[in-house]
């Protein structure tokens, strides 16, 4: 999470004393304004306070980088840590997680501001920015960064209330009981506001009574409650919360009831009773979820002692809110960070640190607009900027609007400025980008999605989206089954699953895996040019690529005597210790050493200093399947006794591992000293009996380019094969076996969803495109297909044609664009 800062400074010795801590000794007099949970992102470190916060990772285990950055204030629980800085300060507690809660929530005690909580199972995010795009022409906000609703999010979003704010505007999300009597003592809300209650997150309850129960607890001594009969059960309307409360239904007598919602134009025009008089509003979306969160705005609207009249004017001004940043490939060799529709401060610094994930290009570009109503003067807003800027070493700004561009001299960078986006567009030609990572930073009146679509190379039709916040998520999931001190190698080979090169890589370099694993040389290489500095093992290196190996520090796995005797033979003899890593053969006979070859394996390492073995490893043949664990558990035994003679031979220790993503979990057993994590890492894993801690990572999208009406005599595509016995309508789709759709999936093998609906694959795929039977679902040309997602899997897909998800991922050509997306 990203570090988040006060304008009020708290002394040191103020901390400890609210924390009641006796024994504190002071090493030196610091003011705080910062506090931060991750020691990668540090904006001022000598005024940040550090949380060792212990979750996946024991943050007690990230004190010597974060004070490696500069950060000499901490808070521990751990007292073994205290001797190991002299000159740093410890505030030691016995809960560090409760003292930052205990920090924020006296922080907030200090503004006297109305405050608006917002829980619920949907909708938190969406509700909240909307209410900010309603709201800020009549007050000055602080508002919770993109989705910072958690124990942790909460307390580092009160913490930004500074003395020009006079509204707030926070979610709070739990998991389990007890948990929301603490968000609820640091948010310390005036007006509450119930989203809904549906099945999202409901694993922490025993039924949705108690969750609600539960979600209620944020709103105890509100003045005003804002919420729908339709969530609240059972619960009398005089047993709920709120001094005052205000009630919205489309089903039942409200204050606001609901009479009719009619699409009109990608619209909704909404009818309902307030007031015992008829009154409307029209909101610029047509699906459910936004119809829902739009109502339940136009409630606190009307709640809050705005006019029916006031309240429609406004909604219909509502814009979409994008939570997610895109990664995409830009002209010129260039990467494109789009965060197009939103700035303000808080997500400035989050795409600042997302744009220092990217190491594939040398130069950090930012385009950036005018940042409004922030309820700070210029000059304190733009300085505030420039030092951001400087701190996170961007090389070159561009910054367009009159008050950036007047404030031009506070930026100590490479620089231009243009008085607005036409006058930018306008200069476009003679503006040179190149080899750049680029982020496009613009609030939503600057329309800097022209710009965006100026600097990205032009997609194909189909393009396959992967969500990276998902990857980390299951990253933390599979380390949070390993045991204390486990290292994980994570296998990048094959384009990533399919999912990209660098831009996997950057991704779980930041988060600090231990090794990277592909299969081929080149594919390293591509590694290093983009700036990743973690060690990169090749499974099959080639005696041509042996040079490039060792330009590049890749590291070879030797895999027979062959391939060992050419390595060494190539190393000059003024080569010592180079890294390499030593398959054995334990049953999977493919590749690897077998115990007749170790006394030859180990008489050549004992005849040279030119390599060191860092890791000996083998294969599992199947670690997901009950059916083989017999054969498992032999592989391992197998591996346990060559592994220690080669330990033996060589008289030094090294990396042992064994474990693939299904042995993770299945065999906890065999994680030794590393595991190799692959396919896991995208959220599929076959020997796992219960996926609902993994994510889906990828998504495959393409459009309808033309419908079809079919008499039933008409055919579909090559050899006619395509038919409708009683005639219907076609949608031909841009995806074809050239895009990685196999021609399997044709003679309605395959489905595709389109508007929620399955359509099946009508005749045979072609290159470039197939056909769908969309006989009575409601389409148009240019509308999404889904190809796979959340929703209709990869494994689904890979049923379909008898074949598995490797395969699916794998088979996406580079022709499809990836994007990728990160909140």
């Amino acid at each position: 999470m990203i570090p988040v800062m006060s304008e009020i400074n708290y002394t040191i010795q103020q901390l400890a004393e609210l924390l009641n801590i006796k024994t504190f000794e002071l090493k030196y007099p610091a003011l705080i304004n910062s506090l931060l949970i991750d020691s990668r992102i540090v904006i001022n470190p000598e005024t940040s306070l550090f949380f060792a916060i212990s979750a996946t990772r024991d943050g007690h285990e990230f004190i010597a980088e974060a004070y490696a950055n500069g950060i000499k204030n901490f808070v521990i629980s751990k007292p073994e840590y205290l001797p190991a800085f002299p000159d740093a300060n410890f505030l030691l507690v016995p809960d560090v997680q409760a003292a930052l809660q205990q920090i924020a929530a006296d922080h907030r005690k200090k503004f006297d501001l109305e405050v608006i909580a917002i829980t619920g199972s949907n909708g938190k995010t969406v509700v909240k920015e909307w209410l900010y795009q309603l709201l800020s022409a009549d007050f000055t906000i602080v508002r919770s960064p993109k989705s910072f609703n958690s124990q942790l999010g909460v307390s580092l979003s009160v913490w930004q209330i500074d003395k020009e704010h006079n509204l707030g505007i926070f979610e709070a999300g739990i998991s389990k009981s007890g948990e929301m009597q603490n968000l609820a003592g640091i948010i310390q809300p005036t007006i509450g506001i119930l989203t809904n209650i549906r099945e999202a997150h409901a694993e922490g309850f025993s039924s949705s009574s108690e969750k609600l129960k539960e979600k209620l607890k944020l709103f105890t001594g509100v003045k005003l409650f804002i919420y729908s009969p339709e969530y609240t059960g059972t619960i009398a309307p005089e047993d709920l919360p709120g001094e005052k409360k205000f009630s919205w239904s489309t089903q039942t007598d409200a204050d606001l009831s609901i009479l009719f919602v009619e699409p009109i134009n990608g619209q909704s025009y909404i009818k309902a009773l307030y007031q015992k008089e008829e009154i409307e509003c029209l909101i610029p979306f047509s699906d459910r979820a936004s119809i829902e969160n739009g109502i339940i705005c136009w409630a606190t609207l009307l709640a809050m002692g705005y006019t029916p009249e006031q309240a429609d004017l406004r909604l219909e001004r509502l814009t979409a809110v994008n939570m997610r940043l895109e990664l995409k490939n830009g002209i010129n060799q260039c990467s494109i960070i789009d965060d197009s529709y939103s700035a303000d401060i808080s997500s400035l610094s989050i795409a600042l640190d997302f744009l220092n994930l990217q190491n594939q290009h040398p130069v950090k570009t930012v385009i950036l607009s005018d940042l409004l109503q922030t309820g700070k003067t210029d000059i304190e807003l733009y300085t505030e900027i420039a030092v951001l800027l400087k701190q996170k070493q961007i090389n070159r700004l561009i910054g367009i609007g009159p008050h950036i561009s007047a404030l031009a001299s506070l930026f100590d960078m490479e620089q231009s400025f243009y008085e607005s986006t036409q006058e930018f567009i306008d200069e476009f030609p003679t503006i040179t980008f190149n080899n750049e990572t680029i982020l496009v930073k613009g609030a939503r009146r600057f329309e800097f999605e022209r710009i965006s679509k100026l600097l990205t190379q032009k997609v194909h039709g189909t393009v396959m989206e992967i969500d990276l916040n998902a990857l980390a998520s299951n990253l933390k999931f599979y380390k949070s089954k390993l045991k204390p001190g486990v290292k994980v190698m994570a296998m990048v080979k094959a384009f990533s699953y399919g999912s990209g090169s660098f831009e996997i890589a950057n991704l779980l370099q930041y988060h600090q895996v231990d090794y990277l694993a592909v299969a081929y040389t080149d594919e390293g290489i591509a590694l290093r040019k983009a700036g990743i500095t973690l060690p990169v093992m090749v499974m099959s290196p080639e005696p041509f690529a042996f040079e490039a190996i060792l330009k590049y520090k890749l590291e070879p796995e030797l895999y027979n005597i062959d391939i060992l005797k050419a390595f060494i033979a190539f190393l000059p003899d003024t080569q010592k210790a180079y890294p390499v890593h030593i398959k054995i053969d334990t049953g999977m006979h493919r590749l690897g050493f077998e115990e007749p070859d170790l006394p030859e394996l180990l008489f050549l390492l004992a005849q040279t200093k030119k390599i060191k073995v860092v890791s000996a490893f083998s294969h599992l043949a199947g670690s997901e399947d009950e059916q083989h664990d017999e054969f498992t558990a032999y592989q391992v035994k197998t591996y346990l006794h060559l592994s220690g003679e080669i330990r033996k031979g060589l008289g030094y220790d090294f990396i042992r591992h064994i474990s693939n993503t299904s042995a993770i979990t299945r065999h906890p057993e065999a994680q030794l000293d590393m595991v190799r994590l692959g396919i896991g890492l995208y959220g599929f894993d076959s020997g796992l009996k219960d996926k609902s801690g993994l994510r889906t990572v990828a998504a495959l999208k393409t459009t309808v380019t033309q419908l079809k009406t079919l008499g039933p005599k008409d055919t579909v595509g090559y050899g006619r094969w395509g038919v409708l016995p009683e005639g219907g309508t076609t949608a031909t789709v841009k995806i074809g076996y050239a895009d990685g759709y196999r021609r399997s999936f044709g003679h309605g093998v395959g489905k595709m969803l389109i508007n929620g609906k399955l359509a099946p694959v009508l005749g045979v795929i072609a290159m470039d495109m197939c056909m769908l039977d969309v006989t009575g679902i409601e389409v148009k040309t240019g509308d999404e297909v889904i190809v796979f997602n959340h929703e209709l899997t990869v494994a689904d897909l890979a049923t379909q044609i008898d074949t598995i998800p490797y395969e699916i991922l794998t088979n996406i050509s580079q022709r499809v664009k990836r994007i990728y997306f990160y909140e």
